[in-house]
């Protein structure tokens, strides 16, 4: 229990001793980034998941989109979407929502594989997502379900980000301010599609980019400013 307060770095070498084999003990392989590392020189794996709700106790990942950042640029062709086979018929709402039936569903991926590639594209890597409860919460509840610990991650929030930017500079935050496509406005971005896994994993991205550019007054970055 005590080793999910342990921070990030401490959190990875505890299990490291205890995990030999297995796609988690691949992925506590690699260190993560140094604090004082610019953002320019780190690979971030910008990550979106759509789910069935929002309560990990019940409810369970339908896709995943992720899209990686390198030398401060969004690399495309490492883009990849999936979608995961969820044991349960899907509600009308979610098919609505997600545009996912439940005859495409049961074609996806076991949730073991989707954690196979992940783990694997986030070894050594920044997670990057907007509105990190979201992600964590069901990347520590498959990983405990799967492998019996949670992840050791590394996060970049880019609600977060934005967050204290307006409390350093006493701004309000009006309801709603702080959503992707809102700020992605703020920020002179095009609006994506919502609700599509890829779409908001490469918004997220976009956007990460564009908080950074208006920090450290064009000098480097350190990832310390952008960590949760």
């Amino acid at each position: 229990m005590f080793s999910r307060l342990l921070p990030p770095n401490l959190y990875r070498s505890y299990l490291s001793t205890r995990l030999r084999q297995g796609p988690l003990a691949r992925y506590l392989q690699h260190p993560f980034p140094s604090r004082g590392q610019t953002v320019e020189a780190t690979e971030f794996l910008a990550l979106d998941f759509e789910t069935t709700g929002l309560d990990v106790r019940k409810d369970a990942i339908l896709s995943a989109g992720y899209t990686l950042i390198r030398n401060g640029r969004v690399v495309l062709g490492e883009n990849g979407h999936h979608i995961v086979r969820v044991e349960k018929t899907l509600s009308r709402e979610s098919v609505v929502i997600h545009k996912i039936t439940d005859d495409r569903m049961r074609h996806g991926m076991p949730l073991g594989a989707l954690m196979d590639i992940l783990l694997e594209k986030l070894a050594g890597r920044v997670l990057l997502v907007h509105y990190a409860p979201v992600e964590t919460g069901f990347l520590n509840a498959a990983s405990r379900r799967l492998y019996g610990h949670g992840l050791p991650l590394m996060i970049a929030d880019t609600m977060a980000i934005e967050r204290r930017r307006l409390e350093r500079r006493h701004i309000p935050i009006e309801p709603g301010k702080l959503r992707l496509f809102n700020l992605r406005r703020e920020y002179g971005l095009p609006r994506y599609n919502a609700h599509s896994a890829l779409e908001d994993a490469i918004a997220t991205a976009e956007l990460f980019l564009a908080q950074t550019a208006h920090m450290g007054n064009r000098k480097p970055v350190p990832i310390k400013m952008v960590l949760g």
